[in-house]
């Protein structure tokens, strides 16, 4: 990889109270979308004291699937379907929003009695214009389900798509892959030309990719039709995800992902004239911001 075919991305970071920081790197200025991945968050490390939690209240999406994978930490996952479930380090909650869905996302009461660690990463997968409005489902995988593969000092688990001859149970609408590596010490892996689109992503310590340093909290985008050696000098956590082009661009407008901009002003005047549904369970709600 060098500086002529790759991009380096810095995040952009939220605070959004508690000492809750969420770190956005896409969509960003360098990358508007990695293969369908137009949305992702790297949020905490925090450690949470007992009698306080994450809440984020209920709240609509369109035209988009939403991947939750945790390090550390809790997370109950609400819908207007119904689904209520809890997520937990290594496993994936896939929702798919595709007409619409509203979900909330909240710390277990276990967990808010007793104080959390909480550290994860949240995605965004563009629905092809074909799925854009697709019924909305919920899946959860447990850890256990989920396929791995060590070698090199690098453990690997395939949280959604199909990478290094393994394929993940999450049911997905595009060509897309989604690893996430743990690396020791010097650990060594090679990530092979198999999607169009790719890149990498520096959990919790520096990397090296085929030789140029990509320092923890960064992101790098990988040249199109080359293998790709990822090096942990010290070890580590990174996540490597990417797949086909998207089917033309997308707009995004808060919550909302849609290839027409028409059907996002449609969604807008649904959640402000609440017929999305509802949570059941729930009585709060995220108000509509301004445009």
């Amino acid at each position: 990889m060098s500086r002529s075919d790759s991009r380096f991305i810095e995040g952009r970071v939220h605070d959004l109270g508690d000492g809750f920081v969420v770190r956005r790197l896409l969509p960003h200025i360098e990358a508007r979308h990695i293969g369908p991945f137009v949305f992702f968050d790297h949020m905490g490390p925090v450690t949470m004291a007992p009698g306080t939690g994450m809440d984020v209240r209920p709240h609509p999406h369109i035209g988009l699937a939403t991947v939750t994978y945790l390090f550390e930490g809790a997370i109950r996952h609400r819908d207007s379907l119904g689904s209520v479930q809890d997520i937990r380090p290594g496993d994936v909650n896939w929702m798919t929003a595709g007409r619409g869905i509203v979900h909330s996302e909240r710390t277990p009461d276990a967990e808010r009695a007793s104080g959390q660690k909480l550290h994860g990463i949240q995605i965004w997968v563009a629905l092809p214009r074909s799925a854009e409005e697709v019924a909305p489902e919920f899946h959860h995988h447990p850890v256990a389900s989920l396929p791995t593969i060590e070698r090199d000092g690098v453990r690997l688990r395939l949280v959604v798509g199909d990478a290094l001859g393994l394929h993940a149970p999450v049911r997905i609408f595009a060509p897309m892959f989604y690893l996430a590596a743990e690396f020791s010490a010097g650990g060594r892996f090679v990530l092979p030309a198999e999607y169009a689109e790719r890149a990498v992503y520096a959990v919790d310590a520096d990397l090296v990719v085929d030789g140029e340093p990509l320092a923890a909290l960064r992101m790098a985008t990988l040249a199109t039709g080359s293998d790709v050696a990822i090096v942990a000098p010290d070890g580590g956590h990174a996540v490597l995800f990417g797949g086909a082009p998207l089917d033309g661009e997308r707009h995004l407008n808060w919550n909302f992902v849609s290839s027409s901009r028409e059907r996002i002003e449609q969604a807008r005047q649904d959640w402000a004239a609440q017929r999305f549904g509802q949570v059941p369970g729930e009585t709060e709600f995220i108000s509509l911001p301004a445009k």
